[in-house]
């Protein structure tokens, strides 16, 4: 199938046209066949999330992960590099590795015992007198994906032809610096992760990410479960300066609470909250200076900000939220939880703070992913009914202004990220 892009401008039906400006197709979320283009023309051709640095810590760490619906294996070699290889040996298909993460020498087919380096080169054959004058060892290594990084976000694609990474993220690289300060002076660390599954479209979650319409609404237990300096410092329906800025290329971030965009940003005057005394006395009773306690402790609540980027991974508040498609109505989701790096008796107590507050909100038995789930699942039990229907994506298209880069932007409450993503969708599944 080809997808068309044509005009029509009736509101209660489907437009020949999958994504329009205010509105796309039902059939988005449920179109097996747009699903399969989504998968080549989307994940095997721009730049897609597959690691954080801090997962790769030393030569031999790797990690098992996926492209789209290709697996891939994430490495550092003894060089220092990192690599991104096709899950795949070259001889009859089968996977060389199984294991989520680790530390090997290198990976060896279990079939017939085919052995690759962390870099992919082919290492061994067993037995190699049967490919005298038919095959030699030199080209014959694991598939490499193009891998770049910035900030210790890891990067990998298929498309060789693709712009540098750089470039791809761009205004977006600003949001990524500030999300990356909130390990309060010490670089960000994996500290685990919660994964599952819910049975609907990807692109239901990518939109979840910048919809500050629905906070209120579906997480108001959680609202209802934290003190009062937390609720208010995500009470943002009505604040004017929360704002979702169009970042360009799919990417959008959401300023939920904007007076804790950038953490660097401190008067001194904001008061710690009480919930943390116990913490506090515990980082001052191993001698840190009560600025440096300031820091780590301001930082738990994380950036402020949710920064979707195009078109698997968000930094949203304070965890990594990782989207893989599976097929047209299931998806994986992996929530990874982050916290600073840095001598144990300043960082654990902090950690455990976090992942407490992440536990709270991204935990399989907290408030924030259960409930979201359950309205991903709706979205996509709804899509299979009246596919003439199309989804709005309209709120907030008459108030748009226009950021001082030029980039569309409204109310954190608006739909400005979505539409952002949907003309990225469209850029790259048009023919032309």
């Amino acid at each position: 199938m080809t997808i068309e892009f044509t005009a029509d401008n009736v509101h209660d039906r489907a437009p020949a046209d999958p994504v329009l400006g205010d509105r796309v197709a039902g059939r988005m979320y449920t179109d097996p066949e747009i699903f399969e283009q989504e998968m080549t023309k989307i994940f095997e051709c721009t730049w897609v999330w597959v690691a954080h640095d801090s997962e790769l810590p030393k030569a031999g760490s790797f990690k098992s992960t996926h492209v789209g619906r290709q697996p891939v294996i994430v490495t550092r070699d003894r060089k220092g590099n990192i690599n991104t290889l096709l899950n795949r040996c070259r001889h009859r298909g089968a996977s060389v590795c199984e294991q989520r993460q680790g530390n090997v020498n290198g990976f060896t087919c279990p079939y017939h015992a085919w052995s690759y380096g962390l870099d992919g080169k082919l290492r061994g054959i067993p037995y190699p007198d049967g490919y005298e004058g038919v095959m030699e060892k030199e080209g014959m290594g694991l598939k490499r994906l193009r891998t770049e990084s910035y900030g210790g976000m890891i990067f990998a694609t298929f498309d060789d032809e693709a712009e540098p990474l750089e470039e791809f993220l761009g205004d977006a690289r600003l949001w990524i610096d500030r999300f990356m300060r909130q390990g309060g002076g010490y670089p960000i660390k994996v500290l685990g992760a919660h994964r599952f599954r819910f049975g609907g479209n990807w692109k239901i979650q990518l939109e979840n990410t910048t919809d500050g319409y629905h906070f209120p609404i579906v997480h108001r237990s959680w609202m209802a479960s934290v003190d009062a300096e937390t609720a208010g410092m995500m009470s943002f329906m009505t604040d004017p300066t929360a704002v979702t800025h169009d970042l360009g290329n799919g990417h959008s971030v959401m300023r939920m609470a904007p007076e804790r965009s950038d953490l660097d940003a401190d008067d001194g005057t904001e008061p710690l909250q009480a919930r943390f005394d116990g913490l506090v006395a515990e980082l001052m009773a191993i001698g840190l200076a009560e600025a440096a306690i300031r820091r780590l402790v301001r930082a738990i609540h994380g950036s402020g900000f949710n920064l979707n980027l195009f078109p698997n991974v968000s930094m949203s508040i304070s965890f990594f939220r990782v989207l893989r498609p599976i097929s047209v109505d299931e998806t994986w989701i992996e929530h990874v939880a982050l916290g600073p790096d840095g001598p144990t008796e300043i960082v654990d107590p902090v950690n455990r703070e976090r992942l407490r507050a992440h536990e709270h909100f991204q935990g399989p038995f907290g408030f924030g992913t259960p409930d979201d789930a359950e309205g991903w699942d709706r979205v996509q039990r709804g899509a299979q009914g009246a596919p003439e229907m199309p989804i709005m994506v309209n709120r907030g298209l008459a108030r748009e202004t226009k950021s001082p880069e030029g980039r569309p932007t409204s109310h954190v409450t608006d739909e400005t990220g979505m539409r952002a993503a949907y003309g990225m969708w469209k850029r790259m599944m048009s023919d032309d």
